[in-house]
């Protein structure tokens, strides 16, 4: 069992997120959006006011200046969710070249649900413990049996690049994921919600709390103006229009 580095932090079961190297802050997007060097004279509420006025009106190639490298451990089923953002640099360990380990997802009791049926992509309501015992049952049966099958397969010589095949999505996976911030905030505006599912959840989540520590003022405009702000559908503006004042919906838009 590969064990989680200090400075990681761990998610699910296995898993971790660990920042690995990062390039720029507040200070890399302030200095893109005025197409200058140094922070010259320009005070710290200064570039706060920017970097809200720069996210409160979309701007965002300024936030594309600032860069996160991350070593990450996740089961199969989430890094297929997670490639779907195809904005990052990836580089994932390979079973074509090295030999899988005996590591597999394998959920908590109080991570079992039933299907939603409000939602075809979630699941909601509470499961009898019996059978919550036998999902964890077939869990840890499967992955114990086809790891012996892929070590089986393994010994007589059968390509890995073959026998990997045998293994199922809930063995973990690592890789080196980098992007931008730009990007990593529309990731994690997408997986932190709660309606993505659980399991990328806490890996999204991680990444957030590197972004808050690196970025603040920028993570800061990101909660008020995407996360809990409000946009406006023409047929919206024009109902405001009627009741508010013109100034008023400047203000607000």
């Amino acid at each position: 069992m590969q064990e989680i580095p200090k400075d990681a932090i761990k998610c699910l079961d296995k898993g971790f997120v660990r920042l690995v190297d990062s390039m720029g802050g507040d200070d890399a997007i302030v200095q893109s959006a005025r197409v200058s060097y140094g922070k010259g004279t320009s005070k710290v509420s200064q570039d706060r006011g920017l970097i809200r006025y720069l996210m409160r009106h979309r701007h965002s190639t300024p936030f594309e200046m600032v860069e996160f490298k991350f070593h990450c451990k996740m089961p199969i089923f989430v890094a297929r969710q997670w490639v779907r953002h195809r904005t990052a640099n990836i580089n994932e360990y390979s079973l074509r070249y090295s030999e899988a380990r005996d590591e597999f997802y394998i959920p908590k009791s109080n991570q079992i649900e039933f299907q939603s049926e409000m939602n075809k992509q979630g699941r909601s309501g509470q499961v009898p413990e019996n059978l919550k015992n036998k999902v964890i049952d077939y869990f840890n049966e499967i992955s114990d049996r086809s790891f012996e099958i892929y070590s089986e397969l393994n010994e007589a010589g059968v390509a890995r690049e073959l026998a990997r095949a045998i293994l199922p999505v809930n063995l973990y996976t690592e890789w080196y994921w980098k992007n931008d911030l730009h990007n990593l905030l529309h990731f994690i505006g997408l997986r932190s919600d709660g309606h993505a599912q659980y399991e990328i959840r806490v890996f999204s989540d991680a990444m957030a709390s590197y972004v808050k520590k690196v970025a603040p003022y920028a993570w800061e405009a990101y909660q008020d103006y995407a996360v809990k702000g409000l946009r406006f559908s023409k047929i919206e503006q024009n109902i405001l229009s009627k009741r508010l004042s013109n100034s008023s919906i400047d203000d607000l838009l």
